[in-house]
């Protein structure tokens, strides 16, 4: 498992994201996505052999990988890019080259920490505008998600339009590198002095 990008919020500190080990964070992670606030989720009933199926499956994907977050060191949240060329919207937009999928979830917390959300998606948004091959990131979360939509928008995102998938109508949203940027308060030319992606690592 290796440390594959790194990024220091001036608030909370140090946030990184690793490869995922399928068996190895199973019992992590099906605690995580089975919690009652990861009901968007759609994971809730499995059992933690599903959750190691589940997570094979996209390592072993061509278009779809998952990586296990850090905040200070230890996990915090989870983060899945997909080619929605390929997964999750074939189909059903507008396909643009470079676009990149993406799905977040923060692990559920006892005492909740201000700002901890919106500095998880600004590093997976970092992690994911790193690559230059990116030029924008699509996002798919349930309609009824109103929490997701908000940090969406405060991190960039404008709203396409409701989709209606197999398994939920969602709310289509696309961030662009400089609506991120703009989003965000930088400019490209700082971001490398935040953010460093690890030389050698996946994409």
């Amino acid at each position: 498992m290796s440390v594959v990008f790194t990024r220091v919020d001036d608030t909370l500190g140090a946030f990184a994201l690793r490869t995922l080990d399928p068996e190895a964070d199973a019992p992590l992670l099906h605690g995580w996505v089975t919690h009652p606030k990861a009901a968007f989720w759609l994971m809730q009933d499995a059992d933690e052999a599903q959750v190691i199926e589940e997570y094979r499956r996209i390592a072993a994907h061509p278009h779809h990988d998952a990586y296990l977050g850090l905040w200070r060191g230890e996990p915090a949240f989870l983060a899945e890019r997909y080619d929605p060329a390929h997964v999750e919207l074939v189909g059903l937009y507008d396909h643009q080259p470079g676009d990149v999928g993406m799905h977040f979830l923060c692990a559920p917390a006892g005492t909740p920490v201000h700002g901890f959300t919106r500095a998880v998606i600004r590093t997976v948004m970092a992690w994911l505008f790193a690559d230059p091959a990116t030029r924008r990131v699509v996002v798919e979360p349930d309609v009824r998600n109103t929490a997701v939509h908000a940090l969406n928008a405060a991190v960039g995102f404008e709203v396409v339009g409701p989709i209606a998938k197999p398994e939920k109508d969602a709310l289509l949203s696309v961030c662009t590198r400089a609506q991120f940027q703009a989003a965000a308060g930088h400019t490209a030319a700082a971001e490398p002095a935040a953010a460093t992606r690890t030389e050698g690592a996946p994409a």
